[in-house]
């Protein structure tokens, strides 16, 4: 996974690929190493500023605000304050960003993902999925935001199952 460039990862439902990245960030055991910028993940003083991660579009408290959620991870990864109001205008939550998570369409949930991953500004993004439940708009502004985010040299690990997601999405797959 290059920086400055978007990798695919390409594969059915139930062929690993979250289980996958789940390994790559320790959060499952295994017998591999992954290395972010040469030493593991939880070797980095600030994980947040490292790698930015979207494994499940529902993480989240429902009746929390998606404002006051982006809040609570700022604040565990010492990330000021003002960069939430940034993120959810990012994503195009701004307008409900006093609202409660826990109603909103699943697209709406994978912006807020979106948002909570790249809070501390990362090196490194991992996104599971993230097309998953976005209208065409939201996938176009999907397809965009990811090049965009690769463009300003960082990486990008995205997966999918969808050949034809991936050939728009991805520089290598």
């Amino acid at each position: 996974v290059e920086p400055g460039k978007v990798t695919g990862f390409l594969g059915p439902n139930g062929s690993g690929k979250s289980t996958t990245m789940r390994l790559m960030l320790g959060l499952d055991r295994g017998t591999g190493t992954t290395l972010f910028d040469e030493k593991p993940l939880y070797d980095h003083a600030s994980p947040s500023k490292t790698v930015g991660i979207l494994l499940e579009a529902k993480a989240f408290h429902p009746t929390r605000s998606a404002q006051n959620h982006l809040r609570v991870l700022a604040d565990a990864g010492g990330i000021p304050q003002t960069r939430v109001a940034e993120v959810l205008d990012i994503v195009g939550l701004k307008d409900v960003a006093k609202k409660a998570p826990g109603k909103f369409s699943l697209g709406m949930s994978q912006r807020l993902g979106i948002a909570a991953a790249i809070l501390g500004e990362p090196k490194y993004l991992i996104l599971d999925e993230p097309a998953n439940g976005l209208d065409p708009e939201g996938i176009a502004w999907l397809r965009q935001f990811i090049k965009d985010y690769a463009d300003k040299g960082n990486a990008v690990f995205v997966s999918s199952h969808l050949l034809s997601e991936m050939a728009q999405m991805a520089d290598d797959v």
